[in-house]
């Protein structure tokens, strides 16, 4: 048989990916991404070297902008996603949520950015910080992915906690760098009082959620 024992080529009829537009190739792409992609991954997908990957989201950044439409791409956590832009959330949040609650409650958010600005930190310091036990908060946060177990500390072994990728993605930010400057509103980690709870005993994941104080309820 002719040709037997070479490479086979692509099949009849597949497409010549390298050979498309570049910019709507990557429109095509960005659609279906469940999280931000990184220029070395779009540009592999596409086929094409990767600073005109980089130049080309940049221009589409810049047009969707200069147009104004409704969604923006954004390079957000390391990579580039299509967001609601700001000037039209309402709309979405009409259209997804239909009247259900699903924003993180106050003391949620607080616990959020005691982590975030102090991170690694122990559940305890957090309590410390906050004046009040986290343990729901912090059991909430995790279910929901925005903070995560990052190793123990040394001298009591007690879990240490940080923010997630999937946190800087939902806050929109590029890395840490970029939080607004509020640490120094915080009390210092040799500032909390000795008795700042070190010694309490990890929460169970599976117990119900207790609010701060009161009677239970369950924490968004």
């Amino acid at each position: 048989m002719d040709g037997w024992g070479e490479a086979p080529g692509p099949p009849a009829g597949s497409p010549d990916v390298a050979g498309l537009d570049l910019r709507p190739a990557l429109e095509a792409v960005l659609m279906v991404v469940d999280e931000p992609a990184t220029a070395e991954q779009l540009a592999k997908a596409v086929e094409r070297p990767q600073r005109a990957v980089t130049r080309a989201l940049r221009e589409l950044a810049d047009e969707y902008t200069a147009q104004g439409r409704g969604f923006e791409l954004r390079l957000v956590a390391g990579g580039w996603r299509f967001y609601t832009r700001p000037a039209y959330a309402a709309a979405v949040e009409s259209f997804v949520l239909d009247g259900r609650q699903a924003r993180l409650t106050q003391a949620a958010l607080e616990t959020l950015a005691v982590v975030a600005y102090r991170q690694p930190v122990s559940r305890s310091r957090v309590s410390a910080v906050r004046g009040v036990n986290c343990d729901g908060v912090m059991r909430t946060l995790l279910q929901r992915g925005l903070v995560e177990e990052g190793g123990t500390e040394p001298e009591t072994g007690a879990i240490l906690y940080r923010t997630t990728h999937y946190f800087l993605e939902r806050m929109g930010l590029r890395g840490l760098d970029e939080l607004p400057e509020l640490a120094p509103f915080l009390p210092e980690a040799e500032a909390v009082e000795p008795e700042s709870r070190e010694g309490v005993a990890s929460f169970d994941p599976d117990a119900p959620d207790t609010d701060d104080s009161g009677p239970p309820q369950t924490e968004l």
